[in-house]
């Protein structure tokens, strides 16, 4: 079975067609301001094909990515330099890296960590560690902004097997999503099975990929993110703004940079 991303990572922007990117740029930029009024530089950890990114520099807003996986990072760098082809004010540079230890000689105004990157983090050492990063690069003050499983709601609503089904002009692609919970672990591994066909030769592949995402409770981000030196000052259901509650699948965080401490 593939690592998370190895083949997925493919076939990414078609399986997330539909995912409203620009009504979720304005909701991280407009939350952003609310806590950080004069934001001009982001960090972006875990910055997929770029397409957060892209509509973030549009706005004018100077953005640095990092992406692991490497076909991600492909695309995120042509989706970079189409940016700066054509609009000289907009900035967005990507870098390949691992945002557990990623490091660069720079401080920004804010960092984000959008999509379940954080629940992607499913030991205590790699939440914290992603949450190091973020403060290290924080200037004094700066927000960190990130989006979780949230405990509650998973545990209430029980993951249940999902079936999406998708094309464009030369594949279709059948994904099967069925996922298994580990409440000692606070984890839920999903295993994702897709079939691609060749609308041309008629060829099918087929893999499979087991992708665990950690959910996660507001008392132990409380304490992780103390340990990186950054203050968890709010929560809200994703997109909405509501008071997260067991009907709350995802969740968004603030976090505030208040000192130097947990820089490394």
């Amino acid at each position: 079975m593939a690592e998370p991303f190895d083949n997925y990572s493919r076939y990414y922007d078609l399986l997330y067609q539909d995912k409203d990117y620009r009504g979720e740029s304005d909701y991280v930029r407009d939350l952003l301001h609310r806590f950080h009024p004069a934001v001009n530089s982001i960090l972006e950890l875990g910055s997929g094909t770029g397409r957060h990114a892209e509509l973030f520099a549009a706005s004018g807003l100077q953005v640095t990515g990092v992406e692991l996986s490497t076909r991600m990072f492909e695309i995120a760098s042509d989706r970079a330099q189409g940016v700066a082809s054509t609009n000289s004010t907009a900035g967005f540079s990507i870098h390949q890296g691992d945002a557990r230890n990623f490091r660069i000689d720079q401080r920004f105004d804010a960092v984000i960590s959008l999509f379940h990157v954080a629940s992607y983090q499913v030991s205590n050492a790699d939440i914290l560690n992603l949450f190091q990063t973020a403060s290290h690069h924080l200037q004094a003050g700066g927000c960190f902004v990130f989006d979780v499983w949230y405990g509650p709601a998973v545990l209430a609503q029980q993951p249940a097997v999902r079936v999406k089904r998708l094309e464009d002009n030369t594949i279709r692609v059948l994904r099967i999503a069925e996922p298994t919970v580990d409440t000692q672990a606070n984890r839920v591994d999903v295993h994702y099975t897709m079939i691609i066909s060749d609308k041309t030769s008629g060829e099918v592949e087929q893999f499979t990929e087991r992708h665990p995402m950690r959910y996660y409770f507001s008392p132990e981000l409380h304490l992780i993110a103390e340990q990186a030196g950054l203050e968890l000052v709010h929560s809200e259901e994703w997109m909405t703004a509501n008071k997260p509650s067991p009907d709350t699948w995802g969740v968004t965080y603030v976090a505030r940079k208040h000192s130097s401490k947990g820089r490394s």
